[in-house]
């Protein structure tokens, strides 16, 4: 087995000096993370300082370091470790022949990107590399290039951001060949005039298009147009997906299967496709229009990425569907508790609407950075959550407040919701009326900490 990488090869590509010579297979910069043949890079930060736990790394299998100190072990020698995360992501993209794929979005970021990988990985077994969990920023985008195997077909990266000209930096080191922009919702709508500025700001993306490069873009979404004028001052070849008769790849029909999935018509350039889609909702029928253009894109089998996409099983905080053990018999869980902002929340409730359940229950946490608007934010998901039917509404988080306030000047949600004061109390009252047949989403920013509800619910069993 070829090394991903050697202690020369290191050395050169983050232009240090190479103190012991070593070989490893894979890379990290958290020691709790560290494996056997892992590479360690010692960074520093703001509170803590890698070159502390150098000793603990290699105590857990690292064969060697990239550090701006010595440490007692193998080590590459560099001036600034951040920079030669950087550098060696920069090194491992230039060195690979496989077609690399970028999305972002508002939403549906990681999902899409597990899809598209879940898709090519059926057409080429053990030859697909993606970044893993939500590594999207700029550390973890270096660091997911830095681990792609150099023998790789398909490399398929997630880019996310806070700020304007995040992702222009990030896609010039990834360089896709395809890239795709899921939605434009107000996501961190905190830090930018309105959403066109968010469409602005996800658009970057095109900037590190290769030569000939693809760019996917949403029809449905209303800042199409904007985002197809960025598009065009990098690429010609520019695919538009959705329910739009416009659309490039377009969904003909949709309906919901008995396993609570989609089955999918959907029309693509020179073909036609009908596939089962495993996850629920309407967001992830757009969601893997997204996918099929992708795959079709880079040269993918398409029927195979179909099997792919009725394979495909929950992410957890991302829709991962759980039953559990409740008094009486069993009751669904929805984890949906990694990320929110508007858009997110209505989709995942009209899911929860369209669940088969006896009762509905949702656990709902705050939607971060949402600036001044946040209010009016949170006060609209009385329609989304009014139309889910839902039985029981427990609200996490002081921004829920206006949502609230709403509610208790209505007789209709007399007894049937809750602002709770914690996560604890959340989980608790929760516990407490659960009951067989229920049907429950829990969903929120991830700072919220509804984790740990689900965390709760799950020890029941699943």
């Amino acid at each position: 087995m070829t090394a991903l990488w050697t202690s020369d090869e290191i050395a050169q590509a983050v232009s240090g000096t190479a103190n012991g010579a070593f070989e490893c297979n894979g890379v990290a910069f958290d020691s709790r993370e560290i494996g056997d043949g892992d590479l360690f890079f010692a960074m520093k930060g703001e509170h803590s300082d890698g070159h502390r736990f150098a000793a603990q790394a290699f105590a857990s299998g690292a064969t060697g370091a990239v550090a701006s100190e010595a440490v007692d072990g193998p080590h590459i020698l560099v001036p600034d470790t951040m920079r030669a995360l950087e550098q060696l992501g920069i090194a491992s993209r230039a060195r690979v022949s496989a077609k690399i794929i970028g999305v972002t979005g508002s939403a549906g970021k990681t999902g899409t990107k597990e899809a598209i990988y879940a898709a090519l990985d059926r057409c080429s077994p053990g030859k697909v590399h993606r970044s893993v969990k939500s590594y999207n920023n700029h550390v973890g985008v270096p660091l997911s290039l830095s681990r792609m195997p150099r023998d790789c077909h398909y490399g398929v990266f997630e880019m996310g951001m806070n700020h304007a000209y995040e992702i222009s930096a990030l896609t010039r080191f990834v360089r896709p060949h395809v890239a795709i922009i899921t939605t434009i919702a107000p996501a961190h709508i905190e830090n930018f005039k309105d959403e066109s500025g968010i469409a602005d700001a996800k658009s970057e993306i095109f900037e590190g298009l290769e030569p000939g490069g693809v760019a996917i873009i949403p029809a449905d979404n209303r800042h199409y147009p904007r985002l197809l004028d960025h598009a065009r001052k990098y690429t010609s070849n520019i695919v538009s997906f959705g329910f739009s008769e416009s659309a490039d790849v377009r969904c003909i029909d949709h309906m919901a299967n008995r396993a609570g999935g989609s089955l999918v018509t959907a029309k693509l350039p020179g073909t036609m496709l009908q596939y089962e889609l495993s996850q629920p909702g309407e967001h992830w029928v757009s969601n893997s229009l997204a996918v099929l253009a992708a795959v079709q894109a880079v040269g993918g089998d398409l029927a195979v990425a179909g099997l792919a996409l009725a394979d495909m099983g929950g992410l957890a905080g991302r829709g991962a569907r759980h039953h559990i053990v409740v008094p009486g018999g069993t009751a669904l869980l929805i984890d949906e508790s990694y990320n929110a902002n508007p858009a997110s929340m209505a989709a995942t409730l009209t899911g929860l609407g369209n669940a088969s359940a006896d009762r509905r229950i949702a656990v709902l946490g705050a939607m971060k950075e949402l600036g001044a608007q946040s209010p009016e934010f949170h006060r609209a998901l009385q329609q989304p959550i009014e139309s889910a039917n839902v039985n029981l509404l427990l609200l996490v988080g002081e921004e829920m407040a206006p949502l609230a306030e709403a509610l208790a000047g209505e007789i209709a949600w007399a007894g049937k919701f809750a602002h709770c004061g914690s996560v604890g109390e959340a989980s608790q009252r929760l516990r407490d009326e659960t009951r067989a047949g229920d049907a429950i989403l829990i969903k929120g920013s991830n700072s919220v900490g509804l984790s740990a509800v689900v965390e709760t619910m799950l020890g029941g069993g699943d």
